[in-house]
């Protein structure tokens, strides 16, 4: 039994790691030490890399759901004589609860199987494979549970059942009759210098899960008031899952070279943290979370930038602030559908954004009143970043989208020049003296010109990817958002339109003419712009259109497929839920907006129900 599709897994999280689960309940990916360390299970790379998979040993149908408000997923099976449930859980600290969960995680996976009725027989399989299938562990069982251990990895399985073991594989058959209860826990510790694997009770690991996930979600429960709350909760409680609680940094996604397009090229290593992401991040934290969680991000992006001099500021990081992210090629690996290479490592850290600087100081203006008065070190980044972006705002760049063939003039990257400068002025005397103000206020000035004079192409009607280019790109649908133009100038009205045009179908929006698939967030930057332009019900409509494309569990990818559906690139993806995030927050306030006009509002339901889960 090969991985499922990307768009079929489940996800779960500890605060450190991340686990994929499919559909036929098979763990397929899990990197127990961080995020982007090696895994132990990588059949989402390649068949060979390492799996534990639970399910009937019969002909099956499944159907999954989270339990409500906690990363802990439930899959019923059933069979003709009957059926069973497989609960799975990334285990969090004994008695962790609110903002505490998933600093002191164990590092241990747990799965409960119970019969609901009939009876049911049951195939497990483990197949760990460490450092992504590179290495097959001696298997040794004593005192009740199964010990793999090769080079710097081991892991002890407990359960329930017997399992017989073989040459790196352990294997188990029985029999679920209804009310019956099994449990296994899977721990993980470093060969040396650690205690040996954590073995918990399964049915206590799911339980505390359950209660700690739920405690965070009821601390935020009431911090989004506006339209799709089910949606919004949802998906803050997957980007609280993508953050390294330790330094509190999100993710892009859980995983590495998952394909832009399936047999194509376009393969990379997402499990870091890009400061490109960090404004939106922090609007979407702001709108779905509290504060707290905010000011993490933003202590956690000062601590790894350092002290900024005129260097060329770094655009991503280690979840712990390594700068130095080389990126190497797992030749033994043939990639998610034989789509190679599998890439650890991503060499984006070497390039220049210019993005970057208008990310930092635009969030530290939504921060504003949490930076008064502004700490030295703050001070000095702000200050270093607005003065790298007065300077060096004519050098080309590399583009958010990271191209490596050539740096070019991206307006997206001019824009983020211009909101640093802008955000520099607005601060005023707390960053600079008045002579400095005045110079940043005559450059950003500067910029703006620039953009308006060499992104717009008149033939076109639109602004466009690149200076003097006329190439569409939907990263100037970012104008509105950091007020460089209204959403309804007719200049922005236009490229919205052409943009929609060339390079959306059926509500899913292409970053560039030649993007295979439609890139989410950018989907949901047009829903924003439509929002701000007044236009709220077609802004609704397209909001609806994006959240029937989740999976079946609420997730999202990078990419899907225009034609197909089929979810692509890496998974689940940060970028993907902060874009519905704040495209229901521009929604809503367009809505309120609307209303106050005395205008009709259309009803609009505060959640699909397509990812409510079970008790």
């Amino acid at each position: 039994m090969q991985s499922g599709r990307i768009g079929e897994h489940g996800f779960l999280a500890d605060g450190r790691s991340a686990a994929l689960v499919d559909r036929a309940g098979s763990v397929n990916w899990w990197c127990p030490l961080r995020f982007d360390g090696p895994s132990v299970f990588g059949r989402l790379l390649d068949d060979d890399a390492g799996h534990w998979s639970i399910h009937p040993d019969d002909e099956f149908t499944s159907k999954r759901s989270y339990l409500d408000d906690a990363l802990v997923l439930r899959t019923v099976f059933t069979t003709r004589g009957g059926s069973v449930a497989l609960t799975d859980a990334l285990a969090l600290e004994p008695g962790a609860r609110g903002h505490e969960i998933g600093l002191r995680s164990p590092r241990v996976l747990s799965r409960v199987i119970e019969g609901l009725s009939g009876e049911v027989p049951v195939r497990l399989d483990y197949r760990p494979r460490f450092e992504y299938g590179r290495v097959t562990a001696y298997l040794t069982g004593h005192d009740g549970h199964i010990d793999a251990t090769a080079g710097a990895c081991r892991l002890s399985l407990r359960g329930d059942v017997p399992l017989v073991g073989a040459r790196g594989d352990a294997t188990a058959t029985f029999t679920v009759r209804a009310g019956d209860t099994y449990g296994f826990t899977l721990g993980h510790a470093p060969t040396y210098d650690s205690d040996p694997p954590a073995l918990p009770d399964a049915e206590q690991v799911v339980a505390n899960a359950v209660a700690g996930w739920r405690s965070w979600a009821d601390l935020h429960r009431d911090q989004y008031r506006g339209l799709y709350r089910h949606e919004v909760r949802h998906s803050a409680i997957i980007l609280q899952g993508m953050t390294y609680r330790p330094s509190g940094a999100i993710v892009a996604a859980a995983t590495t070279s998952l394909p832009e397009q399936l047999g194509g090229d376009r393969n990379y290593d997402y499990r870091y943290v890009w400061v490109r992401d960090f404004s939106f991040t922090l609007q979407s934290l702001w709108r779905a979370a509290c504060p707290d969680e905010a000011n993490r991000q933003f202590a956690w992006v000062a601590r790894a930038m350092g002290d900024i001099g005129d260097e060329q500021v770094p655009i991503m990081y280690g979840v712990q602030g390594e700068r130095d992210l080389t990126e190497h090629r797992l030749g033994h690996l043939s990639g998610y559908a034989d789509s190679g290479p599998v890439l650890v490592g991503n060499d984006a850290w070497k390039q220049r954004q210019s993005d970057v600087l208008g990310e930092i100081l635009d969030a530290a203006w939504l921060m504003r009143h949490y930076l008064d008065p502004m700490a030295p070190d703050v001070h000095h980044l702000l200050r270093a970043l607005a003065e790298q972006a007065a300077r060096h705002w004519e050098r080309p760049d590399a583009g958010m989208w990271e191209a490596r063939d050539a740096e070019r003039h991206y307006v997206s990257s001019k824009l983020q020049c211009w909101t640093a400068l802008d955000r520099a002025v607005r601060f005023g005397s707390r960053l600079g003296c008045r002579a400095d103000v005045a110079r940043w206020a005559a450059v950003r000035d500067e910029i703006r010109e620039a953009i308006l004079t060499r992104g717009w192409h008149e033939r076109l009607g639109t602004f466009t990817g690149a200076f003097d280019s006329d190439h569409l790109d939907a990263s100037v649908l970012m104008m509105p958002l950091v007020d460089f133009l209204p959403a309804d100038d007719p200049r922005m009205r236009s490229t919205m339109s052409v943009i929609e045009r060339e390079l959306s179908h059926d509500g899913l929006l292409r970053r560039w003419d030649g993007d295979p698939a439609g890139f989410v967030i950018c989907s949901f930057w047009l829903v924003s712009c439509l929002a701000l332009a007044g236009e709220v019900d077609r802004a609704d409509q397209l909001f609806r259109q994006l959240t029937a494309r989740v999976n079946d569990l609420g997730l999202y990818a990078e990419q899907i497929d225009q034609v197909t559906g089929e979810h692509l690139g890496n998974f689940p993806q940060a970028f993907s839920h902060i874009g519905l995030i704040n495209a229901a927050g521009w929604l809503t306030e367009a809505a309120e907006r609307r209303a106050a006009a005395g205008q009709p509002r259309q009803p609009v339901p505060a959640g699909t129900g397509r990812t409510e889960g079970a008790r």
